[in-house]
This record gives C-alpha cells, structure tokens and sequence, in this order.
C-alpha cells in the first residue's frame, strides 16, 4: 500500500530566488470575479449622487441634504471597512465578499421605499456601512495575485473597468428619473442586481492566500507561507511607515473625490441643465478614466525601469497638478452647451484615473502582506471616508452661501495643488520603505530555508 503525500509535503523548496511568486493560476479570473462585483457595488454606492436631483425635487431637499447623505455615507465606512476585513481574515475573503455584497443589495431595495429623508438617509447610510467592505479586500487580493511589477496594471484593469461601467449605468439610471417615482425603480433594480452579483464571487472566485504574489515566497510550500494575522498593534504599526502616513494625509487633501458628489448637482443647479443631459458627462469621465488607468499602468512600469521608486512619485504629483488645470477649466467658466463639460470632465476622469495604477501600488510596496488588507481600509475607508465627509459637508453648507463653483475652486484647484506639493515627501521616504518590506520578506525566506535543512 502506498501513501498519498500532500503537494506542500512533497514540494522542494529551491534556495534560489524566483523572479516571480507562487503560481496564482485563478488571477485573471479572480480579478474579472472581484471588477464584476465592485462595478454593481459600486454603481449602487454612488446612486444618490446620481437622481438626487429627482429625489430632492420629490423630498424638497436641497445641496446640503445631498452633503448629510454623502457625509454619512462615509461616516459609517470608518469602523465598518477595517471591520470587514477582520471578517475576511477570519471566515475567509469570499465570504466576506458575498456579506457585503447581499447586505448591500438589502438596504439598496429599503432605501427605494423610504417616505421621507430620514428614512432615506438611515437605509443609506446602511447600505453604504455594507458595501464598503469590498474595496479594502479586493486591493489586497489584488496584491497577493499579482507581483510588483504587474500591480499597476492590475489596478489599472480594475479600476477602469469600474468606473467604466459605473459610468454607463449613470445616464441609464438617470432616465429612471424622467416619472415622479422614477428613481425609486432604478435603486431597487441596482439593489436586486447587487444581490445577483454575489452569484459571480460564489462560482469564480478562488482565494489566492496571503503574500502568493510575493517572489521570495516562491518554491516554498503551503505552510511556509505566512500565517500571522493583523493585531491591533500591528495595525497601528502601520503609521510609523512614512509612506504610509504621507498617502493618508493625501487622501484627506484628495479635493477631485467631490466632484463625484457635487458634479451633476453643480451642472443642473449652477449651468441650467436637466438631470438627464448633465448625467452625459460621466459617459466621458468614465472612458477617459478608464483610457487613464491603462496608459497609467503602462506608464507606471516603464518608469520604475528608469526611474525606481522615484517615477512613481513623479507621476502621482503629476496626476494632482493635471486634476487641478482640468478643474479650473471646466468648472470656473461659463463653457454653453454640455459638449464643452464633457471635454473637461473627461480631463477630469484621465487625470482622476492616473491615481489607482500608482497609490495602490505605492501602499503595496510598502506594507507587508498580512498588514495590506487593514492598510487598504485605513487607506480607503477611514482616511479617504474621513476625507469624503469633510468635503460632502463643508461644501453642502458652503454652496449656500457661495455655491458650488467658488466651492469647486478652492477645493478641486487649490486644495489639488496643496496635495501635490505634500506627496513630494515621498522622494525620501518611499524607496526606503519599500526597502524594508523586501529586506523583511528575504529574510522570512531565509527561515525558512533553514528550517527546512
């Protein structure tokens, strides 16, 4: 009789250094799984800004009650994001990504049936504490299924994608709004489709395991691979990475995050168009976001290659002082038919979708594997929420007095430029950040050749 051995039980560990990490077979199907999933959750997160006009013609509501949904919204995602991710460390990825997927759709269909504001913005607010989870998990699945040099790109697929099709179903959604109760139909239909999309995890998705990517992790079998979890001071470890301090810093100086909120609220309210017609220029904003993700992954690599560590400080600064310039154009002059916004918005979106193919990568190199799913929802879910909040709010109560445009300028243009010069820090910090991680990871596989001697 013989015994059947385990592939890890059998598998020799080379004591050379691979190019490359663990095999991930499932990667491009797991990125196609988690980009299918985040489109519905995201389209359905970003629904209020969409017919809001229509809703606050319906509730007599006005910018500032669009400023207390948005806020809110984000308030929630600070304890829940981190809280999602301790879900998928302990019950697994997949089945945190199905939570929140199902529990958003729920509290999407609810918020279609609310008679007054309060009930709008609880159900909302519900809906959002739900579906913020997935943001954090998918980046550090991206990162544990695709190496450093492939991250860029990854992202830049994930994110163009994204908002791509969110950007499509935007107009579609807004037809919704043309009968009285028209946009009730429209969030019950991306509710029940959110609900649908949690199918698309259950039958493609394969969780990769935590650090597969990582080449110094390559040749080893399944129980050398890190097995750690985030602790609390772990976590909080993560803010003695300069790096890491100095892009959460920037996500609160991220002034282009309202021009998602305040956008079609800006084109209606303060140039004259219907909801309808204004909703047009995120067909542009998409594409040209999406056209910015890839050529920004592209751009990426080749500048690591002649110029590592540094080239991606260049281009990140780059991405805020072009936001800024399309910013100023396209927002702080009279420009007539809707023609000439969708040029600008779609300097907008370009720009705008310059930032995932670099700022996730930079958060990646710099953080270790078993942190990077914590630092993404401190990243985006505290950080960049607590960013959202403080411009959704401010500026809600700040276009009463001097409306949106002056708003605009002081936060899409002014603000921008501050985060430009900020994120210049990083010439120092980040290649000796990104250092430490490698020099951690060499040293993890050398304990590993040893223990295996």
């Amino acid at each position: 009789m013989t015994t059947q051995s385990s592939p890890a039980a059998t598998q020799v560990i080379s004591p050379s250094e691979p190019a490359s990490g663990r095999k991930t077979p499932n990667k491009w199907k797991n990125l196609a799984a988690i980009t299918g999933v985040e489109v519905v959750d995201n389209t359905e997160a970003g629904a209020i800004n969409t017919i809001f006009p229509a809703i606050a013609a319906a509730m007599k509501l006005d910018s500032s009650h669009l400023g207390l949904l948005s806020a809110l919204g984000k308030i929630v995602s600070v304890p829940f994001g981190p809280a999602w991710v301790w879900v998928g460390d302990r019950y697994g990825r997949k089945a945190a990504l199905i939570a929140t997927t199902v529990t958003g759709g729920l509290f999407g269909i609810g918020s279609a049936f609310s008679q007054d504001f309060i009930q709008l913005l609880i159900l909302n607010t519900l809906m959002s504490a739900a579906l913020i989870g997935g943001a954090p998990i998918t980046n550090a699945i991206i990162a544990d299924s695709f190496g450093d040099s492939q991250r860029g790109k990854a992202t830049g697929y994930y994110y163009g994608i994204l908002t791509a099709v969110s950007s499509f179903i935007g107009p579609v959604l807004a037809l919704f709004t043309g009968s009285p109760d028209g946009w009730r139909w429209g969030m019950a239909a991306l509710g029940g489709l959110c609900i649908f999309a949690a199918f698309i995890i259950t039958w493609l998705y394969t969780d990769p395991g935590v650090g597969t990517s990582e080449k110094q992790f390559a040749g080893l079998p399944e129980q050398a691979l890190l097995k750690s979890k985030a602790t609390f001071k772990s976590v909080m470890s993560l803010f003695r990475i300069p790096s890491f301090s100095i892009m959460m810093l920037s996500r609160l100086l991220s002034g282009h995050l309202l021009i998602a909120i305040f956008g079609i609220q800006f084109l209606v309210h303060e140039r004259g168009f219907t909801n309808a017609v204004a909703a047009v220029v995120l067909i542009p904003f998409g594409v040209a976001y999406v056209i910015g993700t890839f050529s920004s992954g592209i751009a990426v690599s080749w500048l690591d290659k002649i110029m590592p560590h540094t080239g991606r400080v260049l281009f990140i600064q780059l991405a805020q002082i072009g936001f800024a310039t399309a910013a100023f154009f396209g927002t702080q002059f009279v420009l007539g038919d809707i023609t000439a916004y969708t040029v600008f918005w779609a300097l907008m979106g370009f720009t705008q979708g310059m930032n995932p193919p670099v700022n996730r990568p930079i958060v990646m190199s710099t953080v270790l594997p078993e942190l990077r799913g914590q630092a993404f929802a401190i990243f985006l879910t505290v950080f960049q929420t607590i960013g959202w909040a403080m411009f959704a709010l401010s500026a809600g109560w700040l276009a009463k007095s001097f409306g949106i445009e002056g708003v605009f300028l002081w936060v899409l243009v002014g603000l921008m430029i501050v985060n430009a010069i900020v994120l210049a820090a990083l010439y120092w910090t980040y290649p000796r950040d990104a250092r430490r991680v490698t020099d951690e990871l060499e040293r993890r596989r050398n304990v590993a050749l040893a223990s295996n001697n």
